[in-house]
C-alpha cells in the first residue's frame, strides 16, 4: 500500500481513521449532501499556571514522517515562527550523516541530539534540539530490544526530565501487537524509575488514541492498531503509575481535537483523524502546567506539531 513516505509498517494503520467516502447518487436522483467537517481551531494560548506563575518554558514536538522531506516543506520555517525552548521530532527516518544542513546549523539550537535505527536506513528515529544545554542526555530505555530502533531521548534539566520518544504501533494486521504490550511494560518501567528522581515530562508520537472522544471513527477502529484494547489499557496503566495527559487536564471534554490525518480520502480538509501525540506529564508537575496546543495548521507532515507551555 502506497502512503507517501509512510512505511507500511509504520503505518497505525492510522488511515482507517477514514471514513466511507460517500456512495455516489444513484442517476437521477440526488446524493445526500455531505456533512461539513467538524473543525478544531485552537484557542490563544494560556501562559500562567492556575496559581497565576508565568509561563517560561515551551517545548514542542512533531511527528515530521520523515525529516528530510519536511525540511523541504519548509518545517524550520514554523520552528523559527514557533520559538520553542526545545523542539523534539520523532519519525526523522534519517541516519545522523544524512542530517540536512538546514537543521545541523541551526543557530536557534545549538545543543541539538539524535538518535535513529541501527538495523535499518531511513527508519524511525527521534530528536532533540534545545536552546538550553540539558544536564545529561541518554538514549533508549535501558533495554537492547527496543533501543536498537532508535526511538527515545532523555534530556534531564534541572528541575525534570524531558523524554521524547516514537512509539513502535502494532502494525497493520495487529503482527507487532504483542511486541507493543511488551514495549508499553518496560517504558513505563523506564519512566517511573525517571520519576522517583525527577518530574517527568514525556512528548510524542504515542501510537495510541486512548478514549473515543480521541479519534473520529472510534466503532470502526476498535481491533485496529492505535485503538486496540491492549494499547489503550497500556495508556491508562501509563497515567495510573503516576502520570497525566495533559490535553486532557485540561480540556477534558474537547473533541475533534486531533494531532494525525492520513493523506488519503482529503482526511486533513474533513478532520477525520486522530490524537497521537502528548504531553504526558508527572502529576508533580501539574502545578506548572500552563498550556497543552494542538496546532493543527501548521503543515509539513501527516501530523501537526503540539507545544507545551510550562511555569517552571
Amino acid at each position: 500500500m502506497s502512503k507517501r513516505g509512510k512505511k507500511v509498517e509504520e503505518a497505525v494503520d492510522e488511515e482507517n481513521g477514514n471514513a466511507a467516502a460517500p456512495p455516489e447518487a444513484k442517476k437521477g436522483k440526488k446524493g445526500k449532501e455531505p456533512e461539513a467537517p467538524i473543525l478544531y481551531e485552537d484557542p490563544p494560548d494560556k501562559l500562567t499556571s492556575k496559581d497565576g506563575s508565568a509561563a517560561n518554558m515551551k517545548i514542542t514536538s512533531w511527528n515530521v514522517d520523515g525529516l528530510r522531506a519536511w525540511v523541504k516543506k519548509k518545517g524550520l520555517d514554523w520552528v523559527r515562527e514557533e520559538a520553542p525552548d526545545v523542539i523534539c521530532l520523532q519519525e526523522t527516518k534519517c541516519a545522523e550523516k544524512s542530517l540536512p544542513k538546514e537543521i545541523t546549523s541551526m543557530p536557534e539550537f545549538p545543543h541539538k541530539y539524535w538518535s535513529g535505527s541501527d538495523e535499518k536506513e531511513g527508519y524511525s528515529g527521534v530528536a532533540m534540539l534545545c536552546k538550553t544545554e540539558p544536564l545529561n542526555v541518554t538514549y533508549g530505555i535501558e533495554k537492547e530490544e527496543h533501543d536498537k530502533e532508535g526511538r527515545v531521548i532523555t534530556a534531564e534539566f534541572a528541575s525534570f526530565f524531558l523524554v521524547t520518544a516514537y512509539v513502535p504501533n502494532a502494525s497493520r494486521g495487529l503482527v507487532r501487537l504483542d511486541y507493543r504490550k511488551t514495549w508499553d511494560v518496560d517504558f513505563r518501567a523506564y519512566l517511573s524509575d525517571l520519576d522517583k528522581r525527577k518530574p517527568v515530562v514525556l512528548c510524542g508520537d504515542l501510537n495510541v488514541a486512548h478514549q473515543e472522544i480521541d479519534l473520529k471513527n472510534a466503532k470502526g477502529n476498535k481491533k485496529n492498531a492505535g485503538f486496540t484494547p491492549e494499547e489503550r489499557e497500556g495508556f491508562t496503566e501509563l497515567l495510573d503509575a503516576g502520570f497525566v495527559d495533559s490535553f486532557r487536564e485540561l480540556y477534558p471534554e474537547q473533541a475533534n481535537a486531533y494531532t494525525f490525518w492520513t493523506y488519503m480520502m482529503n482526511s486533513r480538509s474533513k478532520n477525520v483523524g486522530w490524537r497521537l501525540d502528548y504531553f504526558v506529564l508527572s502529576k508533580a508537575l501539574l502545578p506548572n502546567l500552563c498550556d497543552n496546543k494542538i496546532r493543527n495548521t501548521a503543515m509539513g507532515s501527516d501530523h501537526c506539531p503540539i507545544t507545551l507551555h510550562l511555569a517552571i
